[in-house]
């Protein structure tokens, strides 16, 4: 196995990860939510008055991945699954906003989110592959393990109470 050194360093040491810039922007998950909504619902507001529909499909990929690389890292378990979401209430306001009556409204969600559904799937995969890729693991339930709020054996006694029984 070759080891190279780095000029001034010595072999086979790696430093501890570099710390941000003092100018960089990290969102919390519930700061990137609303910002990819915003940015959501400006595209769309847009492109309904240009008559631009791929403007708004754009922005929105560019958005996924833009918020993805800007959120900490404790923010990426609830961005994952919002993109589709923020799309989608986006679409409902700018739909109520600049349609004529609720059936055009109605119609006008369903046209939206029908033909900007090959974009939803590229920015919620983009989203995930980016989350995964600064790491984001998703947590899984295993059997024997307990979560928060799940009662356990001995649980009532420790805490010097009576188990509430049933009544038949």
């Amino acid at each position: 196995m070759t080891q190279t050194r780095a000029p001034g360093g010595q072999a086979g040491t790696q430093g501890p990860p570099g710390r941000p810039l003092p100018g960089s922007v990290r969102l919390t998950g519930r700061g990137a939510v609303v910002a990819l909504f915003a940015a959501c619902f400006l595209g769309l507001l847009i492109a309904a008055w240009t008559g631009w529909s791929a403007f708004a499909d754009v922005l929105f990929v560019m958005a996924c991945g833009v918020v993805a690389c800007y959120t900490r890292t404790s923010g990426l378990r609830g961005l994952v699954v919002c993109p589709p979401l923020a799309f989608c209430a986006g679409s409902v306001l700018t739909q109520v906003l600049t349609a004529p009556d609720g059936f055009s409204a109605a119609e006008g969600i369903l046209v939206t989110l029908g033909s900007s559904a090959p974009w939803l799937f590229t920015g919620t995969a983009l989203t995930i592959a980016i989350a995964l890729g600064r790491g984001y693991r998703p947590g899984r339930w295993r059997p024997g393990r307990w979560r928060p709020g799940q009662w356990r054996p001995g649980q009532w006694r420790a805490a010097g109470r009576v188990r509430p029984t049933r009544r038949r």
